[in-house]
Order: C-alpha cells, then sequence, then structure tokens
C-alpha cells in the first residue's frame, strides 16, 4: 500500500506516496495538474510481481496535490532541486526515473545534469522538449488557457458542476473506479461550498512558461531510456521521435494503447510495459 509522508523544506512542504523496501527505487513523476496518486495503478502491478525489489516514491511535485502552493518558483532548476533534496532524505544515491508530460522535460534537464542519478529513465508521451519559437512563446498563452485537459482547474459553484466536466475529458474517458479516484484527490471543497482544484492557475502560467522558454535536451545522455508511445498521444510522428533518437544513444521506444494518459485509459498494456522494460534493464545489469 502506498502511504503518504510529508518532506519538510525550508520553502515547501513536498508530499510524495511511498511503498516497498526493495534494493531499486523508482522514482515517479506525474504531468501538470495531475498527482502522484496517478500512479496507484502501476505501483500496484509491479508490487504483485516484484514486491522486494523496487521501493516506489511518488511525489506530489510543487503547486500540485498536497504539497505547497503558495510559491511562484516553478523553473525546473526548482523541480530538480526538490527531488534532490527528496533523494537525499530518503538516502537514495540513484533510481529508476519514469516521468510523464512536462515533468518528462525537468527528468530529461537533469539528467543531462547529474546522469548518475539515474538507473534508468522513461519518458511517457512528452509534451515538448525544445524551446518554443518566439512568435509562438508570443501567442501560444492565449492557447494553454483553453486546454481541455486544464478544464478542471479553477472554482466551480459544486461538486456535480466540475465532476460533470471532467467526465468529458480525455484523461477520464471511460470513468473507471481509477479515474474516479484520481479526479476525487484532485478537487477539494470550500468553505462557501464550492469546490475548486488543488492546481492553481498561477502555477499553469509559470510552468507554461519554463516549457516554452527552456531547452530541454542539449546533449547526448547514454542510459537505458523507454520512450512510451501512446497510440492516440502527443507523439504520434516520426519527426517528432528525432530528437529522443539522438540524444538518448541507448533508446527504445514502445507503442501502447491509450492516449496522452495511458496510464489511466489503459493501465494494463501501460503497466505491463513498463514492467517489461524495468525486468529487461535487471536482466542486463
Amino acid at each position: 500500500m502506498l502511504t503518504r509522508q510529508t518532506l519538510h523544506l525550508p520553502n515547501l512542504e513536498l508530499s510524495y506516496l511511498i511503498d516497498g523496501n526493495g534494493s531499486e527505487t523508482l522514482l515517479l513523476l506525474h504531468g501538470m495538474a495531475d498527482s502522484a496518486i496517478i500512479w496507484t495503478s502501476l505501483a500496484e502491478h509491479l508490487g504483485n510481481f516484484w514486491s522486494d525489489r523496487y521501493r516506489i516514491i511518488a511525489p506530489d511535485l510543487r503547486g500540485h496535490g498536497e504539497s505547497s502552493k503558495d510559491i511562484t518558483d516553478y523553473s525546473f532548476a526548482s523541480m530538480i532541486a526538490d527531488l534532490e533534496a527528496l533523494m537525499s532524505h530518503l538516502g537514495i544515491t540513484s533510481a529508476h526515473v519514469l516521468a510523464h508530460s512536462w515533468s518528462a522535460k525537468t527528468a530529461a534537464i537533469w539528467a543531462t545534469q547529474k546522469s548518475d542519478r539515474f538507473r534508468s529513465l522513461i519518458l511517457v508521451d512528452p509534451f515538448f522538449m525544445g524551446r518554443f519559437p518566439h512568435w509562438i512563446r508570443i501567442t501560444f498563452p492565449l492557447l494553454y488557457r483553453v486546454l481541455p485537459f486544464l478544464k478542471v482547474v479553477g472554482n466551480f459553484p459544486n461538486y456535480e458542476t466540475v465532476e460533470q466536466i471532467a467526465r468529458s475529458l480525455k484523461q477520464y474517458q471511460g470513468w473507471t473506479d481509477l479515474q474516479q479516484q484520481v479526479f476525487q484527490a484532485s478537487i477539494e471543497a470550500q468553505s462557501d461550498g464550492t469546490w475548486q482544484s488543488k492546481f492553481p492557475p498561477q502555477a499553469r502560467d509559470f510552468i507554461f512558461d519554463q516549457i516554452m522558454n527552456v531547452e530541454g535536451l542539449t546533449q547526448s545522455i547514454d542510459i537505458p531510456t523507454l520512450f512510451v508511445q501512446p497510440k492516440q498521444g502527443l507523439n504520434r510522428q516520426a519527426w517528432q521521435l528525432r530528437p529522443y533518437q539522438r540524444y538518448f544513444p541507448n533508446l527504445q521506444i514502445c507503442e501502447v494503447a491509450g492516449n496522452h494518459w495511458a496510464f489511466l485509459v489503459e493501465p494494463e498494456a501501460f503497466n505491463q510495459a513498463i514492467a517489461s522494460f524495468l525486468q529487461h534493464i535487471s536482466s542486463s545489469a
């Protein structure tokens, strides 16, 4: 069972889920507006087979989930510093790192700086690794404010209203028990009877600013790497994969069913793909 703990840092509270006591650590990083709870199915799947091999750590990244919200610094450098502090706190020298969407860029930058922290890297449908051209950086803020998956970010008059919106979104396609659990963990009741997302809109703005202005891949990263490519994900074209093939010489690409949130809409296939990669890494070591 994943249990919740909190790391008290000088500038924020970093909440995280932890399970297992194996000799190898699997660090799971969620994407924007999500939280650590999205990895419960994967943690359960791996625990069924390798309960004594892995220790699973899944933080709520700053501004998300149960971690601190009253901050304005969402730089990649600060995100990486949080993760370094968490690893040091738990006595972890290296880990298998799995990162989804925006956090995949965080992980790539981190791996560029400190590859010795990584036993392997799993990139789950990264959002964008490059630096946006100047003209896009001017106009893109108008677009990302209305991206469908962020429709549940904000304040709503009642629970029924926000649930109805959530049921129409791709990440909750099918409305399974897992998806309902993830959604309900993303919102909270307010004293005036309204409901509000735990992910603040200002965090969205700061994070997108970093995504647009920072280059993710700047040099070769020679660690075992898996690129998880959902069939209805963001990275469907060959040209989108070329930067990863260039900068990750030890790269595998695995196509899985589902969309950008394959771990929520097709968890069985997703979990098996991750387990197979980890088993391959273990047998090759």
